[in-house]
């Protein structure tokens, strides 16, 4: 996986912790009906990507819940988009009550890879059901059933109930634990909490929460303290930056727009 393409991936990985009941109603204060969050990439000195994150006007039924439909595009731009065009699509519809994915779904092109898949989750048996594009006979391929944990999220879903949770509860080196599944996978991540710190933004100095996902060994990322995210301290826990040091130079995410949503 290029770089930029890899961080895209990240930014969508920050994802489930606390399980609850698929009958409880979890608080939100943090997102609503609405809300778009913009960002650029950079790799190195260069302006390599945008990314947007968008929530719906309406709620969407799934299975007789009522669901947000939250979307994440990403396109690379400028002299990047010439050595390698990327153009992908994530999606989830969240139940709003319980705050768990119903349906997740993403459509990926990254130079001439391609992938569009479809994950239907049954919280109640928990099992996720995959259906994979199969791009040279142009026909879906057919469905495979995976066990997962309960109230397993996806790495969209997972995102925003993360910016639900209360970190008042934790204390600087307390971790957050992460159960998300992807690419026919369970994963199991950890993300420190590193306290609280004021960071610049094209929307002005932000008092942040900093937290550093401790990342598995792999031939992409340098060292398991490679990554750092810094969420908004406040009601809306607002992603504000993303910095992964990568074995072939750095990359960040920064917020460049804020539409706050509608309860």
């Amino acid at each position: 996986m290029k770089p930029v393409a890899a961080l895209l991936a990240i930014f969508l990985t920050l994802s489930g912790i606390h399980q609850y009941e698929i009958d409880r109603s979890v608080g939100n204060t943090s997102f609503f009906k609405g809300e778009v969050l913009s960002y650029k990439i950079h790799y190195g000195f260069i302006n390599a990507a945008t990314a947007t994150m968008t929530i719906s006007d309406e709620l969407h039924q799934i299975e007789g819940s009522n669901c947000y439909k939250i979307e994440v595009y990403g396109r690379s731009v400028g002299m990047f988009d010439l050595f390698l065009r990327i153009r992908d699509t994530w999606g989830t519809y969240l139940d709003s009550s319980a705050l768990v994915t119903r349906k997740f779904y993403r459509k990926i092109e990254e130079g001439k890879y391609r992938k569009h898949e479809i994950v239907e989750f049954d919280q109640d048996s928990n099992i996720a059901r995959v259906r994979t594009f199969d791009k040279k006979k142009k026909l879906w391929k057919p469905i495979e059933v995976f066990d997962t944990p309960e109230y397993v999220q996806d790495l969209v879903s997972g995102y925003y109930y993360l910016r639900t949770f209360d970190f008042s509860s934790l204390q600087e080196g307390d971790f957050i634990k992460i159960a998300a599944f992807f690419d026919d996978e369970v994963y199991d991540f950890s993300i420190r909490f590193d306290g609280r710190e004021t960071i610049k933004t094209k929307l002005g100095k932000i008092r942040s929460l900093a937290l550093t996902p401790v990342m598995p060994e792999n031939k992409l990322f340098d060292g398991e303290n490679s990554i750092k995210v810094w969420l908004s301290d406040d009601i809306n826990k607002v992603p504000l930056k993303i910095r992964a040091n990568m074995f072939v130079g750095a990359v960040e995410v920064d917020i460049t727009d804020f539409k706050k949503g509608i309860m």
